[in-house]
């Protein structure tokens, strides 16, 4: 499902002889069988390719006129046939806009090579440098496609704390968790099925709706299997990762995931490219886990037909300080910045706070109420920071802790990383 190949051709033996002869598991090719058709398949389909014979009710130059204006952003490769062999025929036609112009009658063979290299040389362009995969126009192409067959369904794959690793073991190091990322993802492809790559951390599979959720499964299981070897021996034992400079000193950071939102069915109520990539971030969402990597995948609409579904930022906040007169301090500075600050915690509310200022206590004693909160599954997306007098790192980070801030610190330094973590 690689590449798609539109012939437009009123003649009914030799399109079906050239749509058999390219027809396979990386090519799929349609017929239209007059201009109006053939027009509206270009619209819906962007193909990859056109094919177009002078049997259509126009002359070959003006439809590539028209094809090359209507797909300026996508441009496909535009192969002409004709029974004419005339010299000015033939530059005509390719200074109108084709790529190609073969004459009529044409050795099967040397159709089927020379269509192979266009498509070849197609796909190559559209390859992301460090991955070989198709990129982000490629994969838009191929989510439209989709839409209009409603036949299949799709896996988005974003990876979690990918920039937090290379702050610590560099973009070289980041580069090889993608390249095996996507090595283990092709090994469980068919060869029906797509992968392409929307950007540095997002990827897109396009697959058998009966096999997306075995698919998933596999791809989160796989991933935190081999996912160890990229740390060092002392990270692997902490089971996180200690981010380094004076920016981020203090600060502690998960291990790398992925988190996968799939749709299965019901794409005919879905508008847009946009608007699916929008659907599959939210259900992305609602895999997200402590730790560690997980999947969600649709199968019944979440969202309206033309909904817009709104990033919705967190600003809740919860205050832990014994220090009557600094606690508030904190608040009034967050109160300033626009924040809500909570009195009190409640642990059956949806909404979480996106951060919690946690003192530490004398004796470390409050770090057992922030383990009590880590594996509480609606604080999942809480960012903890633990402000202390008591200079021990490792046991602060080591409950859990997003951030260990020793006291005194300047309160700008507080409201800096409650912006960071926000959500």
């Amino acid at each position: 499902m690689l590449s798609t190949v539109l012939i437009i051709d009123k003649r009914t033996e030799l399109p079906a002889k050239y749509k058999k002869s390219l027809d396979d598991s990386q090519t799929s090719v349609v017929i239209a069988r007059s201009l109006r058709d053939g027009i509206s398949l270009v619209q819906s389909l962007e193909p990859d390719m056109i094919i177009v014979s002078d049997s259509i009710d126009e002359s070959l130059s003006g439809f590539c006129q028209k094809i090359r204006a209507l797909t300026y952003n996508t441009r496909p490769v535009i192969v002409a046939l004709s029974k004419s062999a005339d010299f000015e025929d033939r530059i005509s036609v390719l200074e109108c806009g084709a790529d190609d112009f073969l004459s009529e009658p044409v050795n099967i063979e040397e159709f089927k090579t020379r269509i192979r290299a266009h498509l070849r040389r197609d796909i190559e362009s559209n390859l992301d440098n460090k991955t070989l995969l198709p990129n982000a126009k490629y994969v838009r192409k191929t989510l439209k496609r989709v839409l209009a067959a409603d036949s299949n369904a799709v896996l988005l794959i974003e990876f979690e704390n990918l920039k937090d690793y290379k702050e610590v073991y560099t973009e070289l190091a980041a580069d090889k968790i993608i390249q095996t990322f996507v090595a283990i993802t092709k090994s469980a492809l068919d060869e029906n099925d797509f992968m392409g790559q929307l950007n540095e951390t997002s990827f897109v599979v396009v697959t058998n709706k009966y096999s997306a959720e075995k698919l998933a499964a596999f791809l989160t299981f796989a991933f935190d299997t081999v996912s160890p070897k990229f740390y060092s021996e002392e990270d692997a034992r902490k089971g996180y990762m200690l981010l380094k400079g004076e920016k981020y000193a203090g600060m502690r950071a998960n291990f790398v995931s992925i988190l996968i939102g799939g749709i299965v069915e019901g794409f005919n109520s879905i508008t847009s490219v946009d608007v699916l990539i929008e659907r599959l971030r939210e259900v992305k969402k609602l895999a997200k886990i402590p730790n560690g990597s997980n999947y969600a995948v649709e199968r019944t609409k979440i969202s309206a037909v033309d909904s817009v579904v709104a990033d919705v930022i967190n600003k809740n906040i919860y205050i832990y300080e014994p220090d009557e007169s600094l606690g508030y301090l904190i608040r009034t500075a967050l109160e300033l910045q626009g924040y809500d600050v909570q009195d009190e915690l409640a642990y059956d509310s949806i909404l979480q706070p996106a951060v919690i200022i946690l003192d530490s206590g004398e004796n470390l004693e409050n770090l057992e109420f922030l383990r009590k909160l880590k594996s509480l599954q609606n604080f999942v997306n809480t960012k903890i920071i633990v402000t202390t007098t008591v200079h021990n790192k490792s046991a602060i980070l080591d409950s859990g802790a997003d951030l260990y801030l020793p006291k005194p610190y300047e309160i700008s330094d507080l409201i800096r990383w409650v912006e960071y973590f926000k959500v």
